[in-house]
């Protein structure tokens, strides 16, 4: 994979399963992989504030990105998470993901760097340990990133042309977008959409080149951009439609969410997550089993999982 190879579709986060002892899942992580790529999702990003990236220590993260990447094996583009609050920690990640043939590094934007000038430094020196592998500057709100305005963003991506993507999910994202697309320097080459995937119709709308969600709905993501690029308006409304429920209970549980999902169809062994959040209790998961009854003919067969 090339730095400049355009990366555009649906790159769902992996999350990061757990076992019965709270140790990394990576039987269960490879079959993650597997899944999505049986969706015929675009790429895969791992990882994320989806993958509880925050309750992994640097020596796990490593060690995952190296699975997840081998496991990909070259069929679909892998962005690795590189971000970290030390600056030494994401040099190596970065160093590491790019020896492993990771085609973008995504960094989020630190929040404690005030200034622009303070930004620039920080995605300058990334970039000098990252090579000539993209950079994706993840805009996250506060407090677990800086909530960055466009007009800082633009600043951002003159002073440091590594930063070939952006992933958008400050909000309204949908109007940060467009000024970004509107007035970015010729480096960048796409704008991501994340937040679940809740404002996707905005956002493609807008001219998105992507679309970052979580994994539990890989293959209705990946039938919406579908009929996104064959120009079917009426399909990406459709399908954006019949996802919310499931969307709007994400929006709130987040990893519970997910894990739920997935446990129940087979693709990891364990829910438990690491990250502090609302559990579901059994009504809200009769309610998930009720909204994913409504929307089983989109989902792959129980006989074409992993």
């Amino acid at each position: 994979m090339t730095s400049h190879l355009s990366l555009t579709g649906v790159f769902p986060v992996l999350p990061t399963p757990f076992d019965a002892q709270g140790r990394p899942d990576t039987e269960s992580l490879r079959k993650l992989v597997e899944y999505l790529v049986r969706c015929g999702v675009d790429g895969i990003t791992y990882p994320g504030v989806a993958s509880e990236v925050g309750q992994l220590v640097p020596e796990e993260r490593q060690a995952l990105v190296d699975i997840v990447l081998a496991e990909v094996a070259g069929r679909v583009p892998v962005i690795a998470g590189v971000s970290s609050s030390d600056a030494a920690t994401t040099d190596r990640l970065a160093v590491a993901a790019t020896k492993g043939g990771a085609a973008a590094l995504m960094l989020a934007v630190p929040p404690d760097r005030k200034s622009a000038a303070e930004q620039i430094a920080y995605f300058t020196q990334v970039a000098q340990a990252a090579g000539d592998t993209a950079l994706m500057l993840q805009n996250v709100p506060p407090p677990v990133g800086a909530g960055l305005d466009p007009e800082v963003l633009l600043e951002i991506l003159a002073a440091v042309p590594s930063i070939r993507y952006v992933k958008e999910e400050t909000l309204p994202s949908g109007q940060r977008l467009s000024v970004l697309r509107a007035e970015a320097p010729t480096n960048l080459l796409g704008v991501f959409g994340g937040a679940g995937g809740r404002y996707i119709t905005d956002e493609l709308r807008r001219g998105a080149s992507g679309t970052m969600p979580a994994i539990e709905l890989a293959e209705v993501h990946t039938a919406l951009f579908k009929a996104h690029r064959e120009g079917d308006v009426d399909r990406v409304r459709a399908l954006f439609t019949r996802m919310l429920p499931v969307l709007n209970v994400q929006a709130v549980f987040r990893w519970s969410l997910t894990k739920y999902v997935l446990k129940k169809r087979g693709l990891i062994a364990d829910a438990r997550q690491r990250m502090p959040g609302p559990l579901l209790d059994a009504m809200d998961m009769a309610d998930v089993d009720a909204f994913l009854a409504d929307i089983d003919d989109l989902l792959l067969p129980q006989d074409q999982l992993p």
